[in-house]
């Protein structure tokens, strides 16, 4: 078993959100945006490719645009999550519907808990997330080392 050491580090009180919906939970993504409309405003919206264009015309908010989730957004979001890019996830994913992409999406979950950004997977606890008082502060949390990692491994 490999053990990797932590440290810590700050997440900003600007945020970098990534917001995700599957093709049945899309509008209701776009309801809870537009009730967090003023929220989100105050940050860094990203999205997978479709998502993120319906927000921009819903919200009438910057929000840039990955790929299609089944096409690669969701490892694109994965990557930015692994390199300190994405600071919360919100992910309206559908319990009912098999996804093609359902291992992009497992690995995606996972990322973000390695590095230990906070996740919503669905509305009730998306709005929890957007109206905690953390998300205008700066937030010290636990990520892996992994620096220290690779020094360990070539010792």
């Amino acid at each position: 078993m490999i053990e990797i050491p932590f440290t810590n580090a700050t997440l900003p009180a600007r945020k970098h959100i990534a917001l995700v919906a599957h093709d049945h939970c899309k509008q209701h993504l776009l309801t809870w945006a537009k009730r967090h409309r003023e929220a989100l405003a105050e940050h860094a919206l990203l999205a997978t490719g479709t998502t993120g264009k319906l927000l921009q015309q819903q919200l009438g908010l910057e929000v840039t645009a990955m790929l299609s989730g089944p096409l690669g957004g969701d490892q694109q979001l994965g990557a930015w999550i692994a390199e300190r890019k994405i600071d919360v996830l919100v992910f309206f994913w559908d319990p009912f519907e098999p996804q093609p992409h359902d291992p992009d999406i497992k690995a995606l979950l996972r990322v973000a808990a390695v590095w230990n950004i906070p996740v919503a997977c669905n509305e009730s606890s998306a709005d929890f997330l957007i109206s905690s008082p953390l998300i205008n502060l700066a937030h010290n949390h636990r990520i892996p080392d992994y620096g220290h990692y690779l020094q360990d491994r070539q010792s």
